[in-house]
């Protein structure tokens, strides 16, 4: 009995070391919010990440969900285990007036499901008209 316990843990073990190989991409924070934002201002974020796999990360392609959007910076060349990483983002709210929800793709050979993504939200305030 002690034995196909023990057994039934080495294989636990097993498919979870199994499930974690190869580049893990790991986001500090998916997600930001910029809060209210005046009409056309530009504001900009950077979302930081680390390889928690065991194999080298590389990002192919980054990609906004609209042209507001724009990805400014982000590796090109592999991550290693353990390293980190950085991808910054400006938006562009002229013409965005009210609530805002905007994802960015992220293409890689990440073997985990949660990092193909990250967002942010903003809520832009019109422009007051002059008087």
């Amino acid at each position: 009995m002690k034995n196909q316990i023990l057994l039934f843990v080495l294989m636990m073990f097993a498919g979870y070391a199994y499930s974690q190989s190869g580049p893990v991409l790991v986001w500090e924070k998916g997600a930001h919010d910029f809060g209210e934002v005046a009409e056309g201002t530009q504001v900009s974020h950077t979302f930081k990440f680390t390889n928690k796999g065991n194999e080298p990360l590389i990002l192919t392609r980054v990609q906004p969900s609209c042209g507001c959007t724009v990805p400014n910076n982000w590796p090109k060349d592999p991550i290693m285990p353990g390293g980190t990483g950085e991808i910054s983002v400006s938006f562009n709210s002229t013409g965005r007036v009210g609530a805002n929800t905007k994802v960015v793709q992220v293409f890689s050979n990440a073997s985990n499901e949660g990092s193909k993504q990250f967002s942010f939200t903003a809520k832009v305030i019109a422009k007051q008209p002059a008087n």
